[in-house]
């Protein structure tokens, strides 16, 4: 039997009645759309969300390294510091020792000294290759403006020290390429109003000594971790649940590539450095030491031209144009038990639990930091008191709440959405304003409401549709593992298998409820599961009326 839930040409009524847009617009999006958004973003936005898709296909989204590039940096450091450590055990500080100690790990000690060598310098590079894909994406996604300034602004400071702690890496090999880079280093230092000329050239000829090669190793090995490690601290500091590795499963497969890669294609070095010779073919490693070949046809004022404005550029991007969070998530304390779930829940760290303030019988309370609050309306779907079968007297409140967005707003618009409910199958789709756009299936027998994130969505508020006419209810929004505000998806999943509280009721019945999770590109997608999910229901009804 052919569905009926497509429609081409709704009338004016049920135009107005089909769909529902529940969501919290940030100030300054209309300043988006200008040239860097048309020509660069948007470019960027569909090279991107092409690429995730094969990735989904051949990993599976939970594994898709597109969704979890934050974390893979962190793994690839962990590995890194792991085998630095092992190789600043044999190794020995000295401009005539430390070349022979790299040597000896690497030829004689090849089954693991090599080895730790090899991941070391793969790791190293795999870690600014992620790091730099990261980068790139959240520009592209739009994910770096307005509540997340803090994290891409503090993000500039990890990225400085990963490139000094390879430079000063290379340095201590004290090959050819790192003679190469001390020479490199000090046309850069010479022109610094701080080191003064001629100080840094000090350092190399016959003034080279082993105080200075110490002070190197020490950045390397103690003061450049130190500092990182800091930097990273802050850079998630308004973040929660950071995992520091991302997935087993993709963890284990990163580091078996590592690991093949080096035992393909070991790590070596050049010839010893002699200063009195210039080398004339090298093989450098392009991800840390990529300014250093613009010092053979550019000035060195020049290449610290290009390097600080290019970090002032990523420093200020957030504010090209800023955009204005909505108002942030408010606490109603008369129906705030103070449970937590809303802490548990938030991506940014924006709730605490404190001590009760009102007397009431509960212990605790939940607290909103204004200034973390991505006003993204997960913490209504965590509420417990947000559930539309509560009996109240005037509209439906929580415990928690978005001003410009509240739970009353949701529960008039799925009552107006199941009210415009006609025909043999009735569906209400909830989506996402981040995700595909869900009014493409809106139809006498389809109606769709937008939230700012599917996150927002209460288990109950599913379980309502179906107790109040709805036939199957369809959950839409970003694509699994890749949700605008990091969990909403991940959250709403886990309280329709009853994994997370506030969980969907034991008696609801799953088979009348479908997901499809999917990107604003995926256009063609969500007409295909509704469809599906519609003459799936419109058959289970069918051998009802049989029986």
């Amino acid at each position: 039997m052919k569905s009926s839930f497509k429609q081409n040409s709704p009338s004016p009524v049920e135009k107005s009645i089909q769909h529902q847009r529940l969501v919290s617009t940030p100030e300054g999006e209309e300043a988006r759309n200008g040239f860097t958004k048309k020509y660069l973003q948007n470019p960027l936005k569909k090279l991107f969300t092409h690429s995730e898709a094969w990735f989904n296909l051949a990993f599976g989204t939970a594994m898709n390294p597109f969704y979890h590039l934050g974390s893979l940096a962190f793994f690839f450091l962990w590995i890194v510091l792991v085998s630095g450590i092992y190789l600043y055990i044999y190794f020995e500080t000295g401009l005539q020792v430390s070349y022979q100690s790299i040597e000896y790990l690497t030829n004689e000690q090849w089954y693991l000294g090599g080895l730790m060598r090899s991941l070391h310098r793969y790791a190293s590079d795999a870690a600014v290759i992620t790091v730099v894909v990261h980068i790139l994406r959240e520009y592209a996604l739009d994910r770096f403006r307005g509540f997340r300034w803090f994290s891409w602004f503090t993000g500039i400071a990890p990225l400085w020290l990963m490139v000094m702690l390879g430079i000063t890496g290379y340095w201590l090999v004290w090959d050819q390429v790192a003679q190469y880079v001390a020479v490199g280093s000090a046309k850069l230092l010479d022109v610094l109003p701080l080191i003064g000329g001629g100080m840094a050239r000090n350092f190399l000829g016959e003034n080279m000594n082993d105080r200075f090669f110490s002070l190197i190793t020490l950045l390397h090995v103690v003061g450049g971790p130190m500092a990182l490690i800091f930097a990273l601290w802050i850079h998630v500091k308004r973040i929660s649940n950071v995992s520091p590795m991302g997935p087993a499963g993709l963890a284990l497969g990163s580091f078996l590539a590592l690991l093949a890669l080096s035992f393909i294609k070991p790590a070596v070095s050049h010839a010893p450095a002699d200063m009195l010779r210039i080398p004339t073919a090298l093989d450098i490693d392009w991800f840390y030491l990529n300014v250093f070949p613009l010092l053979q046809y550019w000035s060195a004022e020049a290449v610290w031209v290009l390097i600080f404005g290019v970090t002032l550029l990523l420093s200020l991007l957030p504010w090209l144009p800023w955009q204005k969070t909505p108002p942030a998530a408010t606490v109603q304390l008369d129906r705030c038990n103070g449970c937590g779930q809303c802490l548990e829940d938030c991506p940014y760290d924006a709730v605490s639990i404190q001590a009760r303030s009102d007397g009431a019988r509960w212990e605790n309370e939940a607290v909103v930091n204004p200034e973390l609050c991505a006003s993204c309306g997960i913490c209504i779907g965590s509420c417990p008191s947000s559930n539309p079968f509560r009996r109240v007297d005037k509209q439906l409140t929580t415990g928690i709440d978005i001003p410009n967005n509240p739970v009353h707003s949701m529960h008039a618009a799925v009552n107006s959405a199941l009210a415009a409910l006609d025909g043999p199958v009735k569906i209400l789709v909830y989506g996402c304003q981040h995700g595909v756009d869900v009014t493409a299936v809106n139809s006498p027998g389809v109606v769709t409401i937008t939230l700012s994130c599917t996150g927002m969505l209460p288990s109950g508020f599913v379980d309502y549709a179906l107790k109040k006419g709805a036939d199957g209810v369809m959950i839409s929004g970003c694509r699994s593992f890749d949700c605008h505000y990091r969990f909403g998806n991940q959250w709403v999943e886990q309280r329709l298998r009853r994994e997370r509280t506030p969980s969907l009721r034991k008696k609801t019945d799953r088979k009348r409820i479908e997901s499809c999770w999917a990107a604003d590109i995926d256009s063609d997608k969500l007409p295909g599961e509704v469809e599906l999910f519609y003459q799936r229901i419109l058959s289970d009804k069918n051998r009802a009326d049989a029986r």
